[in-house]
């Protein structure tokens, strides 16, 4: 079965349990989205590494009405050359700095927060590149929520490398020097070819899904 087609079932599930959760009243109602919970935690588990208490327990910290996560990954360039960090937490591979936003955070913030943690370098969002829906990027392995992928142009105006507890390594690479380990849950190859297409013509608007 098409891996893709069953993980919108599962997240399909797990946000009907989540939103039914905030909005019932009736006890019987919340038992009801409780067993459609665990229905969609043990497709999930069948499907992947992980347990189904452990995909429980990532679904306890979500609550009220179910909407996609929000990704932020910052695209900074110097002398032509995208700045890249090695992720300690995916076997070394190398991704665009970037995590979650968080909350009291607009997504400028947020993205300029992730590559001076991950990275060392200060940087300013200066324009908006794309904005992807993971599932439809060729990102592996899924995740278990449907995730919006922010990418900013970022200009860097200070700082220095700087290895931290999150990433091992901090490089910049030129267009024909993409390193093939990539960690490809949070950017791909294709990406990276994108955001250097938009170096190369700054009138490119920005790409959405």
């Amino acid at each position: 079965m098409n891996s893709q087609k069953w993980m919108k079932w599962v997240k399909a599930l797990q946000a009907i349990s989540q939103t039914g959760l905030h909005y019932a009243k009736d006890q019987y109602d919340k038992e009801r989205y409780r067993q459609i919970e665990q229905i969609s935690a043990e497709i999930l588990a069948a499907g992947s590494t992980l347990s189904v208490e452990e995909i429980l327990k990532m679904n306890a910290v979500e609550y009220g009405y179910a909407t996609p996560r929000v990704d932020v990954r910052g695209v900074a360039f110097r002398d032509s050359k995208v700045l890249l960090v090695k992720e300690i937490m995916d076997n070394g591979r190398w991704t665009l700095p970037g995590g979650w936003a968080d909350v009291n955070e607009t997504p400028a913030q947020a993205v300029v927060r992730e590559v001076l943690e991950e990275s060392g370098f200060e940087t300013r969002a200066v324009k908006v590149l794309a904005v992807y829906d993971r599932d439809n990027q060729g990102h592996v392995p899924p995740a278990p929520y449907q995730i919006y992928k922010l990418f900013f142009l970022c200009e860097i105006t200070g700082g220095a490398a700087r290895p931290n507890n999150e990433a091992s390594e901090v490089a910049f690479f030129g267009e024909n020097e993409i390193p093939l380990e990539l960690s490809l849950g949070r950017t791909t190859g294709q990406q990276l070819r994108r955001f250097f297409e938009h170096l190369k013509n700054p009138n490119l608007p920005a790409d959405f899904d």
